[in-house]
């Protein structure tokens, strides 16, 4: 299926998802009558205690450190948690999270990478232990402030990968860092095409209710793994997921992304400034079957083609959630798409 970029360039202009899809989302949301029982069955989740800098964990073979950075942002500073692996002078790999995630959602990564790679795993601002306080919350603001913290690290360059509500932030990191990035790994989120109907958690986020909702870690995280996912995840992961999205001020921070811009506003914006400005491949990292998200978008050539040279697609056999759903695909894709040659 290909669809026409220059009428929807021009006019803005919704693209209607395939037919296929609605079928598929009328599925998924009939698995949300099992949550209960999920929720049953799932383990505790006890709250996690604090991590401090310099704290460690054992992920496989790969020991990882939780590091807390001040970095400047929001009139003085913000305090950044991030979870680190490999060698400080090994390449540099900076991954996002989405919702309702934090840097646990790259744990294969870095216990996999970590031997080659410096990777950097970091809970943005609003999520997991890093700051919650009031403040830009807009996606170019944020991404203003996580190059702030790059600098603050004397990180010159570096590749990122990114999924789901981390992707709109680092479409303005790479836009606005050029060279710096050597290759951008482009995660589960809405690009060149969109509709209305393929984004309802805005609503559900910039409700007044979206606080309470997002309060109760436990029901979130299992409805939406329920919602979009194909393949079984983990118990182990949505008990640790659970953990790390149940810190103070998550439910109250996380709310201001989707108040301080809207799905149509991030999607001109990357159309008409973003997209233009990025200079590295990007590879975009989807799953085949994303009831939100129809891969005919994004396998489109003429979207494609959009993108600077060296840029591509790949499809997991997987719904949204491919870090946890495909672990050992996922790794294996970015692991490939590291050892690429450089453009220059």
């Amino acid at each position: 299926m290909s669809y026409d970029v220059t009428e929807h360039e021009t006019a803005h202009e919704y693209t209607a998802p395939p037919p296929r899809v609605r079928p598929g989302l009328e599925q998924a949301v009939g698995r949300l009558s099992g949550v209960d029982r999920l929720l049953a069955d799932l383990p505790p989740t006890p709250p996690r205690a604090p991590d401090a800098d310099g704290d460690q964990e054992r992920l496989g073979q790969v020991t990882v450190t939780h590091r807390f950075v001040d970095a400047p942002g929001d009139g003085e500073t913000v305090r950044w948690h991030y979870v680190e692996a490999g060698a400080a002078d090994a390449p540099v790999v900076v991954f996002l999270h989405g919702v309702p995630d934090s840097w646990w959602q790259w744990h294969y990564a870095l216990e996999a990478l970590g031997c080659d790679y410096r990777c950097l795993a970091v809970d943005l601002k609003g999520y997991g232990q890093s700051e919650k306080g009031t403040g830009d919350y807009r996606q170019e603001g944020v991404a203003i402030q996580l190059e702030a913290l790059l600098d603050r690290l004397r990180i010159e360059r570096f590749s990122l990968v990114t999924h789901d509500r981390g992707t709109p932030v680092g479409d303005h990191l790479v836009a606005r860092a050029g060279n710096r990035v050597i290759r951008y790994g482009r995660g589960q989120q809405h690009l060149w095409h969109l509709h209305p109907d393929l984004h309802p958690q805005q609503e559900v986020f910039t409700s007044p209710d979206a606080p309470s909702v997002l309060a109760d870690a436990r029901r979130l995280v299992v409805s939406a793994y329920t919602l979009l996912t194909e393949r079984e995840v983990e118990v182990s992961d949505l008990v640790r997921t659970v953990q790390e999205f149940s810190y103070d001020g998550i439910s109250t921070a996380v709310p201001r992304y989707f108040n301080s811009s809207s799905f149509r506003q991030e999607w001109i914006e990357r159309r008409t400034r973003l997209i233009p400005r990025w200079r590295c491949p990007v590879l975009l990292l989807q799953g085949a079957d994303d009831p939100v998200q129809p891969r005919e978008f994004y396998t489109d050539p003429l979207v494609v083609a959009k993108l600077p040279r060296g840029s591509g697609v790949h499809l997991f056999d997987s719904g949204h959630f491919w870090p946890f759903e495909v672990p050992e695909g996922t790794v294996a894709v970015i692991r490939e798409f590291l050892r690429r040659p450089e453009f220059v």
